[in-house]
């Protein structure tokens, strides 16, 4: 009994210390804690502007590509907690994805491709569900850049529910992009390919490797991505990049922008076989002054496809090059060397694109570009019989931002935009409409 009494006396006192020590902590006035910790000002200002209480609830959520991890990293905005590591493409052992006799292993198995089961990607671009334009919430798709496949995630669980593999690429970048009402989830193609699976010698490299651009048929009502009601388009071999949806006055049209539209491909082939009298890749690559932004017509393709006026590689519909051009839906718009991105702004109109070799960020006006497209105004055709736009009739004009300008976000203030600057290491803050730099 003694012994007891002694523990809860004991007790009570290292309680009463500990409560007399936080009392003389929670004393402490802030200059005391900035002189403590070598704190400024500034300092304990940006800490402020991040600062939330437990209990409260961050204003917004931030859906991060994972890289090479194969998750979705979701964090919150301003406190930055990480909220959590949504699985995808890959088996995550501490919260059971991919493991057991359970749904997510099914899901994994949907990513296999050709027969071989994928179990790592390369997550990027994460795109959230659309509603006349404007994030909705419902759902989150994902690209995996090292292997051609995209990902439904339903945000009512933050779990993903579907894994699809392209058929007919054997790499892209340039996903998930939706359409205004997430009737369609966008995919284009990186690197070049032959669409067959067999091997096709680089001395064919014009006429059998090609690029395409897919679009995935979105159902609302099953939050799946329907495979039978899907297509493709086939697009020349550059390498395309970054994909984006018209929206508003744009709306039925998509867009992706490309690089090494030279063709090059490391200098293999008859009388350029020698180390010596080939180009490094990316000088090869970067030969040109410009490279081309795709417009497609996805109203008129889809027609196509419902009409039956496509190919079917390996059961998968695939709409033609020429096709499409005899059909007016597609064409090409030079724009600034080795861009990363189209960006279509909240009205519709403007469609900024960035060239990681130039210092610019060119924004275009998409009413002048279906003025030159119905007055049939071209200045030529390229090697695949693809009518070009003018640049400097297809441009509202362009403003120098930094080095290496990379993916624009727009502000809720009309005209304000933000570009990341991966050599400077900033983000600009400028005035698309006005054309000018703001800081």
């Amino acid at each position: 009994m003694l012994h007891k009494l002694k523990n809860s006396f004991q007790l009570v006192l290292i309680s009463m210390i500990v409560l007399g020590l936080g009392a003389a902590a929670s004393a402490q006035s802030l200059e005391q804690v900035m002189k403590a910790r070598g704190l400024s000002q500034a300092d304990i200002l940006a800490a402020a502007k991040t600062y939330t209480p437990s209990g409260k609830i961050d204003e917004y959520v931030v859906f991060s590509s994972g890289g090479q991890s194969g998750q979705v990293i979701v964090y919150g905005v301003p406190s930055m907690r990480i909220l959590k590591y949504i699985a995808v493409f890959t088996p995550e052992p501490w919260q059971g994805y991919g493991y057991g006799d359970v749904e997510s292993v099914g899901v994994l198995e949907q990513g296999s491709i050709r027969g071989k089961k994928i179990t790592w990607g390369d997550t990027h671009h994460p795109a959230i569900s659309e509603t006349n334009g404007e994030y909705d919430g419902q759902y989150c798709f994902i690209n995996d850049k090292a292997n051609p496949r995209v990902a439904v995630i339903d945000l009512k669980t933050f779990s993903t529910v579907q894994i699809v593999p392209n058929p007919i690429m054997k790499n892209q970048h340039g996903a998930a992009f939706v359409t205004p009402n997430t009737e369609y989830i966008i995919e284009a193609s990186q690197y070049p390919a032959p669409f067959s699976n067999e091997y096709v010698s680089l001395d064919l490299f014009n006429e059998e490797y090609r690029g395409a651009m897919t679009m995935w048929k979105f159902s609302r009502e099953k939050g799946k991505i329907l495979p039978d009601a899907s297509f493709s388009v086939e697009l020349p071999p550059y390498s395309q990049d970054l994909s984006d949806a018209g929206k508003k006055v744009s709306e039925g049209w998509v867009f992706t922008n490309s690089f090494n539209t030279e063709r090059y491909i490391g200098g293999f082939g008859p009388g350029n076989t020698k180390w010596k009298d080939r180009l490094p890749h990316e000088a090869g690559m970067s030969s040109k002054d410009t490279d081309y932004l795709h417009m497609i017509n996805l109203k008129t393709a889809e027609k196509l496809f419902k009409e039956g006026n496509y190919t079917r590689i390996h059961g998968h519909p695939v709409i033609s090059i020429k096709t499409m051009v005899a059909n007016d839906a597609l064409f090409l718009v030079p724009e600034p060397k080795s861009p990363h991105g189209v960006m279509i702004d909240p009205s519709g109109q403007y469609l900024t694109v960035s060239g990681k070799l130039d210092t610019h960020v060119s924004v275009y006006d998409f009413k002048k570009m279906m003025q030159l497209i119905e007055s049939k105004t071209f200045d030529g055709k390229d090697p695949y019989d693809i009518p070009i736009l003018s640049m400097k009739d297809s441009l509202h004009g362009q403003v120098e931002l930094g080095l290496g300008p990379l993916h624009t976000q727009y502000d809720k203030e009309k005209g304000i935009a933000y570009t990341s600057l991966f050599v400077d290491s900033a983000i600009a803050r400028w005035d698309y409409l006005n054309l000018r730099l703001i800081e």
